[in-house]
């Protein structure tokens, strides 16, 4: 899994994540993956991904044949994700089962989303969420999340929340390693 994070602090947002890849109980480090960011850019969009390995390189493609789709708001998000679950049952071959009672088939992705216009979260039902100061997923979100609510009003920068958010998950979270990417932006009107 991963640590991901996504923070946004007076008029700047930034969007960071640990570097390491596991298989089972094998850890793949950032000096032996040429391929460990784990964060996508599209347009003005930055897209951190966590779960499946394969989820990056899924994604990379749909971008690329899809360079229409929007992630400027909760509702285009949702619709460019409506758009893309046909394609990855059909074209990509995702097994969209989780529990038999869920009530929409899964994308299996989650992800964050970090662009200027805020700060979003993906859910493997298409669920959308807009955040308004900071958030994060992966196997390290519980550690992220502690560090950033303590240091959030503390901390001047967006930038200084989001590496105190992913240096805790690499600290504490098995599946969650240094170095760190990060990528800062400045929000619309900002």
């Amino acid at each position: 899994m991963t640590t991901l994070v996504a923070v946004r602090k007076h008029d700047q947002i930034v969007i960071a994540a640990d570097s390491l890849t596991t298989f089972g109980d094998i850890r793949l480090g950032a000096q032996h993956d040429a391929s460990y960011d784990k964060i996508v850019r599209h347009r003005d969009n930055y897209i951190g991904l966590c779960g499946s390995a394969a989820h990056q390189l899924v994604f990379e493609s749909l971008l690329k044949r899809h360079p229409e789709c929007d992630f400027g708001s909760r509702l285009a998000i949702f619709e460019t994700m409506r758009k893309f679950h046909p394609i990855l049952k059909e074209q990509h071959y995702l097994n969209p089962k989780e529990e038999e009672d869920d009530p929409y088939e899964s994308t299996q992705i989650t992800a964050l989303v970090a662009n200027p216009q805020g700060i979003f979260g993906v859910y493997s039902m298409r669920e959308v969420f807009e955040y308004t100061s900071f958030w994060a997923v992966g196997s390290g979100k519980e550690v992220a999340l502690g560090a950033m609510h303590a240091l959030y009003p503390r901390l001047r920068t967006a930038e200084a929340v989001a590496r105190a958010g992913i240096e805790a998950g690499a600290m504490f979270d098995k599946n969650s390693a240094l170095p760190m990417t990060l990528y800062s932006l400045k929000a619309a009107g900002g």
